[in-house]
């Protein structure tokens, strides 16, 4: 899967329906048959939308962990806590369970963005708060994170 890309604005309505912009569905197209994993997300307070595809990856590493060990079964049930499978409707909309909407604080404005190969699901406002952190230097971060890989052939990204 290539990764996604575009942050968009959309708004949920009462029942808990979020409409895919035409841009996300575009990328969702090839995966859109097979469904997707809605789940919270392990780091922040947002939702994580996985195409079936990738979610079966993510599997297989969980499925390596030993279960009888303690730490190992705690870590599984928080993980896959909430977890839904959905489909896209036949209005290209995604049904949001009340206790995920609930775990994310969605209103009604939310963001999707993009985190590789998964899509973000976020409260508007938690979104803005969490991307304008001003005490942090996202250059020292990027420096830290991405500084020792080497992007291009010729060392220069």
């Amino acid at each position: 899967m290539k990764p996604l890309l575009g942050t968009y604005e959309c708004k949920i309505d009462a029942k808990g329906r979020l409409p895919l912009p035409s841009g996300l569905k575009k990328q969702f197209a090839a995966m859109i048959d097979e469904g997707f994993v809605l789940k919270r997300s392990v780091f922040q307070p947002c939702l994580e939308l996985h195409p079936m595809g990738e979610w079966n990856k993510v599997m297989e590493d969980v499925n390596k962990l030993n279960r009888f060990v303690k730490k190992n079964n705690d870590f599984i049930r928080l993980f896959t806590a909430g977890l839904k499978v959905v489909e896209v409707d036949g209005n290209g909309r995604v049904q949001i369970a009340k206790d995920l909407i609930n775990f994310a604080g969605l209103k009604k404005d939310v963001v999707l963005s993009p985190n590789v190969n998964i899509l973000e699901i976020w409260d508007k406002d938690a979104y803005e708060e969490a991307v304008n952190i001003k005490e942090l230097d996202f250059a020292s971060l990027a420096e830290e994170v991405m500084g020792g890989i080497n992007l291009g052939e010729n060392g220069v990204s």
